[in-house]
């Protein structure tokens, strides 16, 4: 046989139809109208054996390029960082690899403990009290907490920061638009929020106030004079998409008032992985733990006294009754946030502060570098690990032309709005040394002249 797999043979096909009552797969689809279906084969090659199937695909995949390949500079979301060793020995481990939803907790204390322990975490990083057992992305986390805060207010307007992550924004539009909520876009000065445009645009009309800390530019947000703006604001939720790993140095959102902190934890033990998948997190007040999306788990004591874990506060709507449903989600990536878990809980609180501190001073010797090469960095502000530069070249040439030297350079503004033409975000992570930061502001500052 020339497959690995055991394909359908007639016979099966037969069976399977017999077993239903129909007499073939046309009657399955007979609600559909004929009109909407294909009319024609599907555009595929046709099959291959395995080892030509595998041979191909093998050629495809070497033409990647990975962090493991180049020295990567690139950040706009999803970052190079150090990952323990044990995190990938605790997560293969199959009662954590195969596992599933633990509805079942005399069968999931392991699993269930685990989630309760990023929980926690989560839960001490944004500086609230409430952190649900995750979420898709950060970007499904942040959309969840736009839509709640619109619940909550029984108000249909959000203001978002156009500093927010441009895919974040995309997000978060495609949620408002199935529960009418309306998404205004608050500008931006000098790369952060603009405080008067956003005073201007609050009245008793807004459910929620969108902030990222830091921001997609890599500015911190000045959270102290966003919260004071909120203060005469009775019902109005701040909402902060935060990177966990910066809140390892950087004050809490909770600390500033923030009623919802989102997020994603792919800094903590998840690999870039081409782009997914990540984990999302999702931290509240008490006032709002029955509103959370997806689930929690609670610490309880079973008859014995004995220390065990369960699923509590489930939204139940979402399973059972779709219609009033306020979230789609009722999952959560327990696999990577056990990553993140481990990740956190293998470097420590304090090593989570000394990480967050090494970024920082890293990307603030490579803005020095940068300058000393003639790159001018676009925003004075303070930022945590990214910040945004200005060359006098196409971003996609440049980027081009690093690849061919072994970096994979910043994230090309150009991209997202012609008035960045011309614009990296560059990011400066702890696992970038000295001599690499130095030779890239040596080949952009050639390549500059």
């Amino acid at each position: 046989m020339e497959f690995r797999y055991l394909p359908m043979t007639k016979e099966d096909k037969q069976e399977m139809l017999d077993a239903i009552g129909i007499k073939d797969t046309d009657e399955l689809f007979a609600d559909i109208p004929n009109s909407v279906r294909l009319q024609q084969e599907l555009d595929l090659k046709a099959p291959v054996n395995e080892y030509a199937l595998t041979k191909e695909l093998t050629m495809m995949a070497n033409k990647n390029v990975s962090t493991k390949d180049v020295v990567s500079f690139l950040g706009a979301g999803v970052y190079d960082h150090y990952i323990p060793s044990i995190v990938d020995h605790v997560i293969s481990k199959s009662e954590f690899y195969t596992a599933y939803t633990p509805y079942q907790p005399e069968i999931s204390q392991g699993e269930l403990q685990a989630i309760f322990e990023f929980q926690t975490m989560i839960s001490e990083l944004a500086g609230l009290p409430v952190a649900n057992s995750s979420m898709y992305d950060g970007g499904t986390a942040l959309a969840e907490a736009v839509n709640l805060s619109a619940a909550q207010t029984k108000r249909k307007k959000v203001l978002v920061s156009e500093a927010v992550h441009p895919e974040y924004m995309q997000v978060i539009h495609t949620y408002a638009k199935g529960q009418n909520v309306e998404i205004v876009p608050v500008k931006l000065d000098q790369g952060k929020t603009d405080l008067h445009h956003l005073e201007d645009l609050l009245d008793d009309e807004i459910a929620g106030v969108v902030v990222q800390y830091p921001n997609f530019l890599g500015q911190i947000e000045p959270m102290e004079s966003i919260q004071k703006l909120l203060e005469n604001q009775k019902k109005t939720m701040l909402i902060v998409s935060s990177n966990p790993l910066a809140l390892g140095y950087l004050t809490p959102p909770g600390e500033f008032g923030a009623d919802i902190v989102t997020g994603d934890t792919q800094v903590f033990g998840i690999p870039a992985q081409f782009g997914g998948p990540h984990c999302g997190y999702f931290a509240t007040s008490k006032k709002l733990m029955r509103k959370v999306p997806g689930r929690l788990v609670g610490q309880t004591k079973d008859e014995n006294g004995v220390r065990g874990y369960v699923l509590t506060l489930q939204a139940r709507e979402q399973h059972i009754r779709r219609d009033k449903a306020t979230s789609n989600i009722c999952s959560n990536q327990a696999l990577n946030a056990l990553a993140s878990s481990v990740a956190m809980s293998s470097i420590g609180k304090h090593g989570i502060r000394k990480m967050s501190e090494m970024n920082m001073q890293k990307a603030r010797y490579a803005k020095k570098k940068f300058e000393e090469n003639g790159i001018s960095v676009v925003y004075d502000g303070s930022f945590f690990n990214e910040f945004v530069i200005q060359l006098n070249q196409d971003i996609s040439q440049v980027n081009a032309a690093l690849l061919e030297k072994g970096f994979l350079g910043g994230f090309d503004l150009g991209k997202l709005d012609e008035s960045y033409q011309g614009q990296m975000l560059v990011a400066v992570t702890e696992i970038r040394t000295k001599q690499e930061i130095d030779q890239l502001a040596e080949e952009l500052g050639d390549m500059h002249v």
